[in-house]
């Protein structure tokens, strides 16, 4: 009994650990966030401050360029992962179905552009976005965002396209329904996991981006979230309160967007659709 016990402990431990590990920068940067100047290094390393306050939330929201930031963040994060979520299942299931003289070709290209480090493409895509007047937009950096992740989206989608049998498009098909037809009416559905997660991949992808928004946007009015918290380091000093109570902000987007989407992260992908 302790034999087949004393293995279930240790792996609970280890989960329990590894939890710890992973969210203890979470709590850490809650605790700056509420920890007041006067004992950011005074205290020294203490798990909590004496004393709270909410000065750095208050400075953050109606003192700064933050909602700016944060607003333009959201539009570019949701633009992104909704256009390249179409384009992905549109393009993804081609890949899956269809069979086309190009068709190795183009997944060779679209295997190439992922293998290029982003650094050595900033200087390019800053010289075909200026003549199109698109360097400070946050139109230029939806475009840069989507044409960099609808490659992975793509073989993301693909992957669960193959996973749903050829036959409940062919059963429909021979009911009358057309290719399109039993791709948005029966295939769809089915691939929620898989648009659920490539929306979560692409948002989350573009939320956090800073080498094309630091490079392609000047000046605040275009400036998003990862470039708006550079502006909490000056010359001399960083304003750690304020740059962490702006992370913790930042956080609850991404937090609310994946308790929306979680439910369709685990469902099955055909569950219930083909029996034996």
């Amino acid at each position: 009994m302790r034999r087949s016990i004393l293995p279930t402990i240790a792996h609970r431990l280890a989960i329990l650990c590894y939890i710890a590990f992973a969210l203890f920068p979470l709590f850490w940067l809650l605790k700056v966030s509420v920890t007041p100047n006067d004992l950011l290094y005074s205290e020294g390393v203490r798990m909590w401050p004496s004393r709270t306050s909410w000065d750095h939330y208050a400075f953050v929201l109606q003192h700064s360029a933050f909602p700016t930031f944060f607003k333009n963040s959201l539009i570019v994060s949701v633009s992104t992962a909704v256009t390249v979520t179409i384009c992905a299942s549109l393009s993804g299931y081609a890949l899956s179905r269809f069979n086309f003289r190009a068709k190795y070709w183009i997944v060779a290209l679209m295997l190439l552009t992922q293998m290029f480090p982003l650094v050595m493409l900033v200087a390019p895509i800053f010289k075909i976005l200026s003549p199109l007047h698109l360097t400070n937009s946050l139109t230029g950096l939806v475009i840069v965002y989507t044409a960099f992740n609808v490659p992975f989206a793509t073989f993301l989608m693909q992957s669960f396209f193959d996973g749903i049998p050829k036959d409940l498009e062919e059963a429909a098909m021979i009911d009358g329904a057309t290719q399109f037809t039993a791709f948005r009416q029966i295939i769809l559905p089915l691939t929620l996991p898989g648009i659920a997660a490539t929306l979560g991949f692409v948002f989350t992808a573009a939320w956090s981006e800073l080498l094309f928004a630091l490079m392609l946007i000047n000046g605040n009015d275009a400036a998003t979230f990862p470039v708006g918290l550079l502006t909490f380091v000056s010359k001399f000093s960083v304003d750690f309160g304020q740059m962490m109570a702006a992370g913790v902000l930042a956080l609850i987007p991404a937090g609310l967007f994946f308790l929306l989407i979680q439910r369709y992260l685990v469902q099955g992908l055909t569950a219930g659709a083909v029996k034996g």
